[in-house]
């Protein structure tokens, strides 16, 4: 009876084991999965920055890599990666260098992250128990993914943090107020943007908004006119020979009647850089070609007239 019971006791504990291994297996095959998704995300968003550089090789070799099977996958990264070294970032837009350092960095990163569950992933199926019985069952075996890494990390973007109070201002009629301005370092190139501007020193964000708002169109809003934070957008960009990291949180104030809009509060970079302002209907915004901040300003407009709900809807 005793060898019996030892017997069952030991069959038991090698069933745990076994049934152990096989858990780790299964672990180990999810964490592969994940990995290679975040890497190939990675590569994606490598595709698209190095389009946005308009450059025809660049762009062809970044549909190749898109479209490249598995097995030539590598092959097709390493040649668009080839390319990109060959890019003067000093001619770049300051925010365009910094979207292509950041994505070769991430690139970088996954792949480190996909290979480490790689090899402890075969590492585990090599094991003998995990051979005999067949513990990773159906599974694929997973590879390694070799592409070439810089031999020399891209000199750094210097970044200014800037947050900002932002203010969708709306009428009666659902129109909402935007300024047309631009960047003095690319006066050829104007956008459309929404009230307001940088956080002071020792300022609340709901302080900056009724500020800015009285600064650039005269309205003297008072603190319950505003709703939100509704929304937060977060962006690179450059402005006068700077570049910034730019958390810009969004309330939202409609007033009524008529709004003679007084910009004689502007500061000198206003005065200089703001060029026009008028109220924009959802459905001019939605046939607009011109360059609107934030982007989704037409699909969110609907949504301004709804109760809020108490979240800040990220943007961009």
């Amino acid at each position: 009876m005793t060898t019996a019971l030892v017997v069952v006791l030991l069959t038991l504990l090698l069933a745990a084991w076994v049934l152990s291994i096989a858990n780790r297996l299964d672990r180990l095959h999810v964490r592969t999965d994940a990995a290679w998704a975040a890497l190939d995300a990675a590569l994606a968003r490598r595709a698209v920055v190095a389009r946005a550089l308009l450059d025809p090789a660049l762009s062809a070799a970044a549909s190749r890599a898109e479209s490249a099977t598995r097995s030539e996958r590598e092959q097709a990264e390493n040649e668009l990666s080839a390319l990109l070294v060959t890019v003067d970032r000093s001619s770049l837009a300051p925010e365009l260098a910094f979207e292509l350092a950041d994505a070769e960095e991430r690139v970088m990163l996954a792949r480190r992250v996909h290979n480490d569950a790689v090899r402890d992933t075969l590492l585990q199926r090599r094991r003998r128990v995990a051979r005999w019985l067949r513990l990773a069952g159906t599974a694929p075996q997973p590879s390694y993914f070799e592409i070439a890494e810089p031999t020399a990390p891209a000199e750094p973007v210097m970044l200014k943090p800037r947050p900002s109070a932002r203010v969708v201002l709306t009428d009666s009629a659902g129109r909402v107020l935007l300024f047309q301005g631009f960047d003095p370092a690319r006066p050829q190139e104007s956008f459309w943007f929404t009230v307001g501007g940088g956080v002071e020193e020792g300022e609340e964000l709901r302080d900056t908004a009724l500020r800015e708002a009285f600064e650039e169109t005269g309205l003297k809003l008072a603190p319950e006119d505003l709703v939100g934070p509704i929304w937060r957008r977060r962006a690179v960009f450059s402005f006068g020979g700077e570049t910034f990291d730019a958390e810009e949180w969004f309330f939202h104030a409609s007033v009524d009647g008529e709004l003679t809009v007084d910009t004689s509060g502007f500061n000198d970079v206003e005065e200089t850089s703001i060029t026009a302002h008028r109220w924009w209907s959802p459905a001019e915004l939605e046939a607009a070609e011109d360059t609107v901040y934030p982007v989704q300003l037409a699909e969110l407009m609907p949504t301004l007239g709804q109760a809020w709900d108490g979240e800040t809807r990220t943007v961009r």
